[in-house]
């Protein structure tokens, strides 16, 4: 694996990711803090369209937890049985819900540990939910980004924490907001990890990979 790029090099990387997309979206819809929580949580393996394409109805009857609580479990089932892991996902969306409604008024809260403690809520989904609805420059590790992160030199890290955090020690302020979003729609359509797009790479000079594609 490359080693830990400088400053200098990050800094180019981040500014050609954000001249070519300078306000960048994930891809999972939603509507307020509570159905980006679910969504996120149900796409754990699984596809943003898979998910997308369960919840486009799901959501219209139950966008708060209270009415996901009113819905039930049977009858979220109904809307999400095409998602992987559909019974045990249910189960953590409903527990998660009556927690939101006992515990925290009906709202999400905003601190990764609050919402790390959530049924079916990792760090990861945490910190999704920081960056995309409460605007913190959480960085959300999933297997792009520890796999771009490793594999570029932007960050290095043996798991995800430890990528987590060299991502917030190494990735210029000005960045790091977005960073979560340029990286993994960066490892979902260029640096793939069976055979990354080198050609088409437009961060490939600055990139140590040795085993770059042709």
């Amino acid at each position: 694996m490359p080693e830990q790029l400088d400053y200098a090099t990050i800094s180019e990387i981040f500014h050609r990711f954000h001249e070519a997309d300078p306000v960048p979206v994930g891809e999972l819809d939603y509507m307020n803090a509570f159905t980006l929580l679910v969504a996120v949580a149900l796409s754990a393996q699984a596809t943003d369209k898979g998910v997308n394409r369960a919840t486009a109805e799901l959501f219209k009857v139950a966008d708060t937890p209270q009415k996901m609580l009113d819905l039930g479990e049977e009858g979220l089932i109904g809307h999400i049985k095409t998602i992987g892991l559909f019974n045990s996902k249910a189960r953590h969306v409903m527990k998660l819900s009556r927690i939101l409604v006992d515990d925290y008024g009906g709202e999400v809260p905003s601190s990764r540990a609050a919402l790390s403690s959530l049924p079916g809520v990792g760090r990861k989904t945490a910190n999704v939910v920081l960056n995309t609805w409460f605007r913190l420059p959480a960085m959300a590790v999933d297997t792009h980004i520890f796999r771009v992160s490793n594999r570029t030199g932007i960050a290095r890290g043996k798991d995800v924490v430890a990528v987590e955090r060299s991502l917030e020690d190494h990735i210029p302020a000005e960045y790091q907001l977005n960073a979560h979003h340029w990286l993994i729609l960066h490892g979902r359509y260029t640096c793939k990890a069976r055979r990354p797009a080198c050609p088409a790479c437009l961060i490939r000079d600055l990139c140590p990979y040795e085993d770059k594609t042709v």
